[in-house]
């Protein structure tokens, strides 16, 4: 008789969670979801860097030039061999 009140009550509970898991968990994901939005903008506008520019106006910099190396200076050039690993012996 104890095993027979032990599953009835998991059955009970089973069912009593999966129904209010259904009637709680749009509230509860819709909340995620918007504390995920809040943080992602918060973040978006602080990543942001103000500046003196006004709206509209577009700032190029120019960017530096690069010394180019000769390529002698890169290293010496290596000739290499393939080696059959299943070649008998």
């Amino acid at each position: 008789m104890g095993l027979l009140k032990i599953l009835l009550i998991l059955v009970i509970f089973y069912y009593g969670f999966k129904f209010l898991a259904r009637l709680f968990a749009p509230f509860l994901i819709k909340k995620m979801a918007d504390t995920m939005q809040q943080k992602a903008q918060g973040f978006n506008n602080q990543s942001r860097p103000k500046s003196d520019v006004p709206e509209g106006e577009t700032i190029i910099d120019k960017a530096p030039r690069n010394n180019q190396q000769s390529k002698d200076s890169v290293g010496e050039y290596v000739d290499f061999e393939e080696i059959d690993d299943n070649e008998t012996k």
